[in-house]
C-alpha cells in the first residue's frame, strides 16, 4: 500500500496533459456533409497512459478509431492535475474549470456547422463541467464559427455567469450564435459536487465561488445519461443528478452500477481486478452513444470484458481513508432514476462489501 501511495503523489507533480483533438471530418467548404463532434472532459489526476485511463480516456481512445462512412472530431481535456505546491490555492478551489469549460467551447464554436450533431461525455468534475458546457449552449448559444474568437468566447461566458437572460445577453446572442445547436447526447459518470482538489475539509471552499454554473438538462439537449456510483459514501463525492421536470422533451436515464466513485468513472489505477466492474458502466454509456447515431468500431463490446462479481475499488484505499464525513447516498429521489441489472446479479453472488441495497429501499 505504501508504494501504491508513493505512486500517487509522485504522479500529483507530473506536468498536466495537454489537450488531445483527432478526427477525420473534411475541410469545411461545399458538399462537406454532416459531422459528429465529440468532447470529453476527463476526471481529477486522469490520464491516457495506457493502462491508466478512467472510463472517459477508454472512450476516446475507441470513438478516435476510423469508422468507415463516419465523418467525426473529437476534443479531449484531462482533469485537474497538481503541478507543484505554488499552485495550491487554484487546485484547491478549482480555479482551472471555467477556463476547461471555455476552452471547449471555444473549440466546438469552431467546428460546429448546422446540421452537425453534438456528443458531450464527462466524468467526475469532468461531468460537471461538459453539464455546465452544455449551460452555456443552452443558456447562451453557441457562436457561429467566423466569429468564434478568443474576444467573444470571453463575452459568451460572461453573460452565462453574470446573466444570461438579461438584455445583453440576448442582444450577444442574436449576433453572434447560431439560431440553434441541438445537443444530440449528454453522458456523464457520477458527476461530483467539488470542483477542487479533493482533500479533507478543502473541498468545502469551492462551492460558493462555483455556484453560477447551470448544470441542469437544458431544451437544447436531446438525451441525457448518467452512470452513477451505489457504495460511495464520501461527503466530498457527493452526487449532482439531473432533477427532470415533468414538461422536459427530451430522454434521460440515471442509472446506478455496483460501486464507488473510481469504480463507476473506471479510474481504477494498478487495480486491474476492478476493471471487469468499471466497464459495465462503460459499456452501458457507449451503448446508449451508439443509440444515439455516435457509430462505433465492429466488435467493440468485446474490448471491455464485464463481471459483476469483479472487486471494487472502493472507497478506503489509500487517501480515503482521510475522508471521514461521510454518508450514504439516497437513490430514487427522481423519476428518471433506476438500478443497472449488475447490482442484483452482484447481490445475488454474495459479493461485499455487504448491505448492498440496504441504502436503496427509497426506490420508486
Amino acid at each position: 500500500m505504501a508504494t501504491s501511495l508513493l505512486d500517487r503523489i509522485r504522479q500529483w507533480f507530473r506536468p498536466s496533459p495537454q489537450v488531445e483533438t483527432e478526427g477525420n471530418a473534411p475541410p469545411v467548404g461545399p458538399g462537406r456533409g454532416r459531422v459528429d463532434h465529440v468532447v470529453i472532459l476527463d476526471g481529477t489526476m486522469s490520464s491516457l497512459q495506457p493502462g491508466h485511463e478512467t472510463n472517459a480516456g477508454l472512450a476516446f481512445h475507441l470513438i478516435g478509431q476510423p469508422v468507415p462512412g463516419v465523418r467525426r472530431r473529437l476534443y479531449y481535456e484531462p482533469g485537474l492535475q497538481w503541478e507543484g505546491w505554488r499552485n495550491l490555492a487554484s487546485v484547491a478551489q478549482g480555479r482551472g474549470i471555467n477556463r476547461q469549460i471555455r476552452r471547449a467551447y471555444g473549440w466546438l464554436a469552431s467546428q460546429y456547422r448546422p446540421g452537425d450533431r453534438i456528443f458531450l461525455l464527462g466524468y467526475s468534475r469532468g461531468a460537471f463541467a461538459v453539464r455546465s458546457l452544455a449551460g452555456v449552449i443552452d443558456r447562451v448559444g453557441l457562436l457561429r464559427h467566423d466569429l468564434a474568437t478568443e474576444r467573444n468566447v470571453q463575452l459568451a461566458y460572461r453573460h452565462y455567469m453574470q446573466g444570461p437572460d438579461s438584455p445583453a445577453a440576448r442582444v450577444f446572442a442574436q449576433n453572434t450564435c447560431h439560431s440553434a445547436a441541438p445537443i444530440e447526447m449528454v453522458g456523464v459518470w457520477d458527476t461530483v459536487k467539488a470542483l477542487g482538489l479533493r482533500l479533507p475539509f478543502l473541498w468545502m471552499l469551492t462551492d460558493r465561488q462555483h455556484a453560477f454554473h447551470n448544470h441542469h438538462l437544458g431544451a437544447s439537449v436531446r438525451h441525457g445519461f448518467h452512470a452513477l456510483a451505489l457504495h460511495e459514501t464520501r461527503a466530498v463525492f457527493a452526487p449532482v443528478l439531473w432533477d427532470c421536470p415533468a414538461d422536459w422533451q427530451g430522454n434521460v436515464e440515471q442509472v446506478w452500477f455496483a460501486g464507488a466513485h473510481a469504480d463507476v468513472g473506471g479510474q481504477v489505477g494498478a487495480l486491474a481486478a476492478a476493471r471487469p466492474l468499471a466497464n459495465i458502466p462503460l459499456v452501458w454509456m457507449l451503448d446508449r452513444a451508439e443509440a444515439c447515431g455516435l457509430l462505433l468500431p465492429t466488435g467493440w463490446r468485446e474490448r471491455f470484458p464485464c463481471d459483476p462479481k469483479a472487486p471494487m475499488v472502493g472507497t478506503w484505499r489509500a487517501w480515503g481513508k482521510l475522508f471521514l464525513l461521510r454518508q450514504r447516498r439516497v437513490v430514487g429521489r427522481d423519476r428518471s432514476e433506476k438500478l443497472h441489472p449488475s447490482v442484483a446479479e452482484r447481490r445475488g453472488a454474495g459479493a461485499r462489501p455487504g448491505g448492498l441495497l440496504r441504502g436503496v429501499k427509497a426506490m420508486r
